[in-house]
């Protein structure tokens, strides 16, 4: 089936994928004086004496930017921000049907990160939080780190959401492997957004059981290890090492894959064979997640021995795709209102899409993306921290 064809055929069809629709009749002049004029100057005036007020009166209740520069779409690389439009309203369409959230796409005309804050920041009074998407790093990170004192909730979900399914599907790939996440031997291909949000979460994971010290993490990027004496590391880069490759391992990532437990890939098609999976330890697990091909097919991986194996793609077992968590992370920080997502608030999101399974399979280890019950089971994990 030829599923860019059809979908083209589908948004010229519906001319996009979202609508704004009223929640009020406007049948008669009672009606549009409560609406509009003179009775909105009621909630105007309400708010301008109490800006809080504006969670209780307006939209901003539940509302949130999905907010792209089109430098980093999909698989698709730096198209632009017009281009971006359709996954934007992918992504809004998400928010709506699996956590009744209104969303809007916001295409900014600008890869200039400044600009890009600067922009947020003026459009923010309108919005219950913001949702960076498919920003490029290194910008992505700078741009979410200065946009945390907006008093709603920043959140960039190519880095935390991928991070936040990921360690989820872990926790039930351990479960079934008899393993315990933080004392994983780890290796992460891609050093982007999502593989240094990984790490990250990873590490802090670690962390919160108190046994950091029996993680090891290294992550690759396209020149191999990221190791303390390379040179041409950027600050994201470098700012990782205090927390991965402690035995400064050096080499491709075939090479760090010898005697790993666990291989993470966002990064690139076809990257590993059933050999590469061979040098990993016994009963290895598996996270192909580039898309729309892996770094390792299922039927490859399983020549090699794999004992659980996830990829991106939804006609595979064991999809990791963020619309499991970005829906009930927002819709739990609106309902709690949250002014920021935090790290407590990412792993219990974690833990309560791991446990939204009830009991993991092989071939289970998160539930279905269209599972219309998990946005609320990770909205009030999110909504009680």
């Amino acid at each position: 089936m030829d599923y860019n064809q059809r979908s083209i055929d589908l948004h010229r069809e519906l001319g996009g994928k979202i609508k704004i629709q009223g929640k009020l009749p406007l049948q008669t002049i009672e009606d549009l004086s409560l609406a509009y004029t003179p009775g909105v100057a009621g909630p105007c005036l309400a708010i301008a004496a109490d800006e809080r007020l504006a969670r209780e009166l307006t939209i901003k209740k539940n509302s949130v930017a999905v907010v792209t520069d089109g430098s980093a779409v999909l698989g698709l690389g730096n198209i632009g921000p017009q281009a971006a439009l359709p996954v934007m309203e992918g992504k809004a369409l998400l928010f709506k049907e699996l956590a009744d959230i209104d969303a809007y796409p916001i295409c900014l005309a600008t890869q200039d990160p400044d600009e890009i804050i600067r922009t947020v920041r003026s459009i923010a009074p309108g919005f219950g939080g913001i949702n960076l998407e498919d920003i490029a790093a290194p910008n992505c990170f700078y741009i979410e780190r200065a946009l945390q004192d907006l008093g709603i909730p920043v959140f960039h979900d190519d880095q935390h959401g991928t991070a936040i399914v990921l360690l989820a599907a872990l926790l039930n790939a351990c479960e079934l492997t008899s393993r315990n996440v933080s004392h994983l031997r780890i290796a992460i291909n891609g050093a982007g957004a999502a593989g240094l949000a990984i790490a990250q979460l990873l590490h802090d994971h670690a962390r919160e059981t108190k046994e950091k010290d029996r993680l090891e993490i290294v992550l690759c990027d396209t020149k191999g290890a990221i190791h303390s004496d390379r040179q041409d590391l950027n600050s994201e880069k470098q700012l990782a090492l205090s927390f991965t490759n402690p035995h400064s391992r050096q080499g491709p990532i075939q090479d760090i894959l010898e005697g790993m437990d666990v291989f993470i890939g966002v990064s690139q098609a076809n990257l590993l064979t059933a050999a590469d999976v061979r040098r990993m330890a016994k009963d290895p697990l598996i996270f192909a997640l580039a898309n729309p091909v892996p770094e390792i097919l299922p039927d490859e991986a399983r020549k090699g021995g794999v004992a659980i194996m996830a990829t991106g793609r939804s006609d595979f077992p064991n999809q990791v795709n963020n619309a499991l968590v970005f829906p009930g992370i927002f819709r739990g920080a609106l309902d709690g209102g949250k002014q920021q997502i935090t790290t407590e608030m990412k792993l219990a999101a974690a833990s309560a899409l791991a446990q939204a399974v009830g009991r993991p399979a092989v071939e289970r280890i998160l539930p279905s993306v269209l599972d219309r019950s998990v946005a609320g089971i990770v909205a009030r994990a999110v909504a009680r921290t």
